[in-house]
This record gives C-alpha cells, sequence and structure tokens, in this order.
C-alpha cells in the first residue's frame, strides 16, 4: 500500500473490536477509512478471509447505529477490505459506552467536556445558550444590561429602543423567564465564580509580589484584568516637541487587550479549572481552560488560514455587538502584526494541558542579542522563550520541543550562561531557570 497510517487511514491485520472503535472515532471526526487484511506497513496478508457479518457488528455494538461502506480490493493479487466512514451528522457515537475522536494516526476516547460540546455542536448550539436553574432574572444588573446597550447603540444606525429586560429576551439571553448561561456570565449581579481569573506579579516563578483574583462579570473582567497588567508593566514617556508626550506600554496594549478578550470569550466554562495570568519581568503569560478545536491547528490559527469556530456562540455575538470584537477570527492576525510592529518577538501560542497558552515577550531578545555577540540564534531564542513561560523545563524537554539534540540543547545554554543571560536558581533536580535581564 502506498498510504500510510494517518487522521483518516488505518490497517488492521484482521476485524476485531478495535476496528469498530476506529470507526467510531472517524464518525466523530472527519471520517476515515480503516484497511483489514494488512499489516503495519500496508503489506497484504496472505490466507486473509472475510466474513460477511462484520457491518451487522459494527451496527449492533455502536450508538447511534452506525453503517460503515465495506468493499473487497484486490492488492497484489490479495483481497482486502476497505470499510469506509463518513463524518456522522449527529454525535458523537459510541463504541461500547465510550466515545473516542480521531487525532493524527491514532483514537483518543473524548473526555465529558468534549461529548458535551460535540452533542452541542451537532444541534448548532453552545453551552452558553443553554438555561441555567442555578439563577434567577433578580440577579441581572440592570445598569450592566444598560451599559452594554449603551456600547452597542455607539455603532447602531439604528440604536436600540427598548428597555433592558427586552433586550435579553431579544437577544435569547432569557428564554421562558429563565436566564441562559451567558446572560448570568455577562450580566450578573453577583459573583460568578465560573468565570474566575486568578493573577499574579512574579518576580521570581516561585516569588509573587502582588495577586488578584477576579470573579466579576465577563465584560468587567476585561477591564480590571487590564488595570493589573497596566500597574505591573513599565510605562515610558516619549518628548516628541508637540504639545503632548506620549505613553508608550512595554507591550502594545492593543494587542494585549485582543489576548484578554479572546480568553474571556472563547473560554471552556464548563472545565472546573481556573483561567491565569502570570506577568514575570520580561514575559506575559496567559492560560485559558480549553484548547483550541481539533479542526483547527496551531499553525493554522497563526497564519489565519482557519474558519473561526466561537465556542460560545451567544457570549461572542454580545461583545461583537458591543465593538468588543470587530470580526471573528481575525484577532490572532492583529496582535502578531502589532508586536511586529513594535519590533517585539512574536507571541508563542500552544494548546497546554487542558488548555490554550499564549506568552507574549518584551524587548528582551533583542537586548540580550548583544550579550552572544550578535544576534540570537533561533534555537537560542527558542530556549529562551520556553524557560520564560516553563521555568522548570529540562534540556531534555527542551530537546524534544525544539527539535535539536540534548548536546546542542546544552552547548546553547552554555552560551546564554556566559553571557550572563541566565542562570539556574536550585539544584539540577526541582531547581528553576531565571533570565537576568541587565540591560
Amino acid at each position: 500500500m502506498q498510504i500510510t497510517e494517518s487522521l483518516q487511514t488505518e490497517y488492521k491485520s484482521n476485524f476485531n473490536d478495535t476496528v469498530i472503535e476506529t470507526l467510531t472515532a472517524f464518525a466523530n471526526t472527519k471520517g476515515g477509512k480503516v484497511i483489514i487484511g494488512v499489516d503495519n506497513s500496508g503489506n497484504p496478508l496472505k490466507n486473509f478471509s472475510v466474513v460477511q457479518k462484520w457491518v451487522n457488528e459494527v451496527k449492533n455494538k455502536t450508538r447511534p447505529s452506525i453503517i460503515p461502506d465495506i468493499e473487497a480490493v484486490i492488492y497484489e493479487g490479495h483481497t482486502v477490505i476497505e470499510m469506509s466512514m463518513n463524518e456522522f451528522p449527529i454525535k458523537p457515537i459510541a463504541f461500547k459506552g465510550r466515545y473516542y475522536k480521531r487525532v493524527e494516526n491514532s483514537n483518543h476516547q473524548l473526555s465529558l467536556g468534549e461529548i458535551t460540546h460535540l452533542h452541542l455542536k451537532t444541534f448548532n448550539n453552545s453551552w452558553d445558550s443553554y438555561i441555567t436553574n442555578d439563577y434567577t432574572p433578580e440577579s441581572i444588573s440592570i445598569e450592566k444590561v444598560n451599559r452594554f446597550i449603551d456600547k452597542a447603540n455607539k455603532l447602531k444606525e439604528n440604536p436600540i429602543a427598548d428597555d433592558p429586560l427586552t433586550v435579553l429576551y431579544k437577544y435569547e439571553l432569557i428564554k421562558e423567564s429563565q436566564l441562559t448561561n451567558a446572560c448570568h456570565l455577562l450580566f450578573s449581579d453577583k459573583e460568578v465564580f465560573q468565570a474566575t481569573i486568578e493573577m499574579g506579579r512574579f518576580s521570581a516563578p516561585t516569588l509573587i509580589k502582588d495577586a488578584q483574583t477576579l470573579r466579576s462579570d465577563l465584560f468587567s473582567e476585561v477591564e480590571k484584568v487590564l488595570q493589573f497588567i497596566k500597574k505591573h508593566i513599565n510605562k515610558e514617556y516619549i518628548i516628541t516637541g508637540g504639545a503632548q508626550r506620549q505613553e508608550r506600554w512595554q507591550y502594545p496594549m492593543d494587542a494585549i487587550r485582543e489576548i484578554v478578550i479572546n480568553m474571556i470569550v472563547h473560554r471552556d466554562y464548563m472545565h472546573h479549572g481556573d483561567s491565569s495570568i502570570k506577568i514575570f519581568n520580561n514575559s506575559i503569560e496567559f492560560f485559558n481552560p480549553g484548547t483550541l478545536p481539533s479542526s483547527i491547528s496551531v499553525e493554522q490559527l497563526i497564519s489565519g488560514h482557519y474558519i473561526s469556530e466561537a465556542r460560545n456562540k451567544k457570549i461572542a455575538t454580545i461583545f461583537k455587538e458591543a465593538g468588543e470584537i470587530e470580526k471573528y477570527g481575525s484577532g490572532i492576525q492583529r496582535i502578531i502584526n502589532s508586536f511586529d510592529n513594535s519590533n517585539l518577538k512574536t507571541p508563542l501560542f500552544e494548546n497546554f494541558q487542558h488548555g490554550f497558552r499564549v506568552v507574549v515577550f518584551s524587548d528582551l531578545t533583542e537586548k540580550v542579542g548583544e550579550k552572544v555577540g550578535g544576534k540570537l540564534t533561533n534555537n537560542q531564542q527558542s530556549i529562551l522563550n520556553m524557560m520564560h513561560s516553563s521555568p522548570y523545563i529540562s534540556a531534555n524537554e527542551l530537546s524534544v520541543k525544539i527539535g535539536i539534540s540534548s548536546r546542542k540543547i546544552e552547548e546553547n545554554i552554555k552560551k546564554l550562561k556566559e553571557a550572563g543571560i541566565i542562570k539556574r536558581v536550585g539544584a539540577a533536580k526541582g531547581g528553576h531557570w531565571e533570565i537576568i535581564n541587565k540591560a
């Protein structure tokens, strides 16, 4: 066979339960085919026999039942079987009570949150549009709704003239006199524990100088996060000769605002974990529960070659109405362009553990480049970036993530140490890296 195992192709020597598991993973993802009667390299096996009851077995062991297409193919004089499964319109499909998705060339069991998202997506819905029985309309702040109306009216040719309660009904934030999850998150008059954001200013990886916990409505959180960041980053004044001096922050604040809005709008509010923001001397780390959708890779996100998929459709709609979101899917490019225009390194975007992480860097790499005899190499920049975002990272982990040998990692670390750019704090095991900014 010329085709290798991939996102949509798998080889099996014979029919068994793992074939059915793979077919359900294909049904829950983008479809695919299992080629039966071949070895792991795709070579046909001799004396392979076909059993006609396979399709019925797939049908009986899946819920809802799926029926794959089956075709006998002659390859190199031997018969092999192709069982094909298209992406199923109603998801998720279960095999023996378990749900799977296809990731690269293997099957992965879905988490409870992923099962819920997949089910809601099937009906073109999202969690935030569902009614919550935990709160009542009396818990909503009319003043906050009015502030939203004022923001939205600044952008509308035909301003909203309805009273706040009617507005909530028209946007389907209240249904049948009950609040949706989105309405509670957006306009609650009380603390919103589902929207908790932990913020900290770190002078070292384990030393916190200042900390704050937010549990407010989502619009308020945007402003409070930005206030905390501005409190802990540098600002300089530039005299231009004009009537007023100009302010320049350590980071482009338009891009920082975009990152904050993205993390609040696209957070997985069903996950028990909290969002977090860690401010270091020369970097800020933003973490959010909820990884990218499986249909979007980090590379596609950075390049802009993807179709935006809002995890929280109601929240995204209200933020767009208020002018906080300009256009779906364009925010990442604006962030990258803003850092590029400020002559700063491109932020790091990555799926990390159970969520998504963005790390932004100030002018560290430009300043420290002078200490190693000129501009930092790409590998040295990558090492610094990863040490910023993960101070406890090991040399072996750096080798795997960057894709160079352990010997090369050690050589670059030695150069960075000799230049006085980094230092090791603590023992080889249990210690951490510290970036030294002497500029």
